[in-house]
């Protein structure tokens, strides 16, 4: 699996009318690129991974991914069953499916036989280091397990782009390592271009680009 290209020219963003969100953004990410996006409260970061994975829609500008305009897509939920993998800050689990029910929620999606399913999610959940949690519920699971089981399913479809928004927001800075350590070595172990928003310090240690946003522009390119 290799990493899928990113290329956005001149994208804006603007919410009810006034609330400027992006302000003529562009970047290149070239595939298997491992990019942060940092910044304060409000400076774009969320909405511009939400335009990357095709939650939302530009103003203005283009966005390209894996050769496709993410904004013209005629089947948007095909595209991010088959290119996009989504980690958010909390883990969205769904309470009563066990871990690996959790994991094979998008492989049903995407129509695989329930032997195929099982066998993906054990090894991703193995991958991750709960091999031995696989049949318990999330209630039953701590909340950095639950953000790993969330990375499972978030590789189920096998990606080609992760997107992870704040993944270490709402765990202990120890969980938050781990979580960060894992998808560093998930991404070179995978080949997915990946891009975390983050304001964990740690970020910085792992990423090989450091995007820092202001006032919704790109105003730091490391």
């Amino acid at each position: 699996m290799s990493g899928a290209a990113v290329e956005i020219d001149g994208v804006s963003k603007t919410y009810d009318g006034r609330v400027r969100a992006l302000r003529d953004v562009s970047l290149r990410l070239g595939p298997g690129d491992f990019a942060a996006l940092t910044g304060p409260s409000g400076s774009g970061k969320s909405t511009l991974l939400n335009l990357i994975g095709s939650l939302d829609s530009p103003d203005a500008g283009t966005i390209v991914v894996d050769g496709q305009r993410v904004d013209r897509l005629a089947h948007p939920h095909r595209f991010r069953l088959e290119v996009i993998g989504f980690v958010f800050q909390f883990h969205h689990l769904l309470p009563m499916l066990t871990a690996r029910e959790n994991v094979e929620v998008p492989l049903i999606a995407a129509g695989l036989p329930s032997g195929e399913r099982h066998e993906r999610a054990d090894e991703l959940l193995g991958e991750v280091g709960l091999a031995a949690r696989a049949s318990h519920l999330p209630s039953q699971l701590s909340g950095g397990e639950r953000q790993r089981v969330a990375v499972a399913r978030a590789l189920a479809n096998r990606p080609r782009l992760l997107l992870a928004d704040e993944p270490t927001g709402a765990l202990d800075s120890v969980a938050g390592e781990r979580i960060l350590d894992l998808l560093g070595r998930l991404r070179e172990a995978y080949g997915m271009t990946m891009v975390v928003v983050s304001y964990d310090p740690g970020i910085g240690e792992r990423a090989e680009r450091m995007l820092r946003l202001e006032d919704g522009r790109i105003v730091e390119d490391a």
